[in-house]
């Protein structure tokens, strides 16, 4: 099966299944992840958030919303913040 075909295939059990083994660690049936099946879960996980949940329910979605509403300012590029020294 390719990643594709995998990504069309996939329902809300599937990817809470595969939810579950990334933070566990190990499948349903107490078998450890590979390192290759965590990468290919997690790639999974996110392509299949994308293309079916909204952004605030999306695996690493940070909520930037302040107690009074506001949204905070993006983060400061790294550029801006590290300087360099030529000796």
């Amino acid at each position: 099966m390719t990643f594709e075909e995998l990504l069309q295939s996939m329902n809300p059990e599937i990817h809470a299944t595969m939810k579950r083994a990334i933070e566990l660690g190990k499948w349903a049936d107490g078998r450890r992840l590979t390192a290759d099946e965590r990468e290919s879960c997690m790639q999974a996980v996110i392509a299949y958030d994308e293309t079916n949940l909204p952004e605030n329910q999306r695996v690493g979605y940070i909520d930037r919303t302040k107690a009074d509403g506001s949204q905070h300012s993006p983060s400061q590029s790294t550029e801006s913040i590290v300087k360099i020294l030529n000796g």
